[in-house]
């Protein structure tokens, strides 16, 4: 079966180079939503946490759960809440506050510009009032940047708008909480990082999104696909491969097809414009549920080794690539 290999050094240098701009690897949150877009949640974890991070950001209670052992908090970011001393709960509406159990560790996010979650910064203090009546635990206050990866005038614009929603929970009486709204292209881009958290992604798996004109801070791929051979033959030229036969031998060729196809999470794609594999191989034809064709004969061969690269050819971005690679896929850590 295809499988994946997880660079422990890179994902180490990583993390290194947001230590760099935080300050401290204390102030690292690993977000590992998506099954840590899509390396692996297990693995991942386990790495972070032996490199010494303490915080963890999760989608659901269930990813929490597999990893609460490792980490000396999780932010869990949707779903039902239950009261832990360990996770907290993102408040994303004023609809959640009422369906929070009393005594529940709870992170308020702000919408400051995004409009996607969070509560509107007019709703504010109705909010930390009804926390206060319920008797939740207020822990933190977030927001999520829209453009930070944008050379404009709005991640300005939405830290000045945080700055104000840190000010009136202040004025609220609540203290001891902690304030974080850098995501991974927004501390790449900073350079007075002055917050308690920051909640590193795709930064941490190797991939810098932002445009050339920023600083240039080089980060290191962690995963890399590879698929196993399955079966070869040699044809004749003028035969056609794979489904449709969209890809006809010019000559006599070794074909061998692999395990890896779009039941995978690989990109289907477009058969005349073919995706090159990370060893300059051309994938011949159609892509299939399961299988790819490619002229050699070798037992494995790398598929991907650099997301961000392989996300150009499909038009899209490094998270797509990997979140989008079945759980089922064998990882291990090298």
């Amino acid at each position: 079966m295809a499988f994946i290999t997880l660079d422990r050094e890179n994902f180490y240098h990583n993390l290194n180079q947001i230590a760099l701009k935080t300050g401290s690897k204390e102030k690292i949150a690993i977000v590992l939503k998506d099954n840590a877009y899509g390396h692996g949640l297990a693995p991942m974890a386990k790495m972070a946490s032996e490199f010494g991070i303490r915080h963890a950001v999760v989608r659901n209670r269930s990813e929490a759960k597999e990893i609460g052992s490792l980490f000396e908090s999780i932010l869990i970011l949707g779903g039902e809440a239950v009261p832990s001393e360990r996770f907290s709960y993102a408040i994303n509406s004023l609809d959640d506050i009422g369906s929070i159990p009393e005594g529940t560790n709870v992170e308020l996010k702000v919408d400051t510009g995004m409009h996607r979650n969070g509560i509107s910064m007019d709703d504010l203090p109705s909010a930390l009032e009804e926390i206060g009546q319920k008797k939740l635990l207020l822990t933190g206050v977030m927001t999520h940047f829209r453009s930070a990866d944008v050379l404009s005038s709005e991640l300005f614009w939405q830290r000045k708008q945080f700055e104000e929603v840190k000010e009136i929970v202040a004025e609220a009486g609540f203290t001891r909480i902690r304030v974080h709204s850098h995501n991974s292209a927004a501390i790449l881009r900073s350079k007075d990082f002055d917050e308690d958290l920051v909640r590193v992604g795709i930064a941490a798996y190797g991939y810098n999104e932002l445009p050339d004109i920023f600083d240039d801070i080089t980060l290191r791929p962690v995963l890399t696909l590879h698929a196993k051979r399955v079966a070869s033959r040699t044809l004749r030229g003028g035969e056609r491969v794979g489904y449709g036969g969209m890809f006809t031998t010019p000559e006599k060729m070794q074909i061998t097809t692999y395990d890896l196809g779009y039941g995978d999470g690989w990109p289907r794609g477009e058969s005349d414009n073919p995706y090159l594999t990370a060893e300059g191989l051309p994938i011949l034809g159609r892509i299939s549920m399961d299988f790819i064709a490619l002229e050699t004969d070798r037992e494995e061969v790398c598929i991907m080794d650099d997301a961000q690269k392989a996300a150009r050819h499909f038009n899209t971005i490094s998270y797509e690539m990997t979140t989008a690679l079945s759980p089922n896929i064998d990882r291990s850590i090298v």
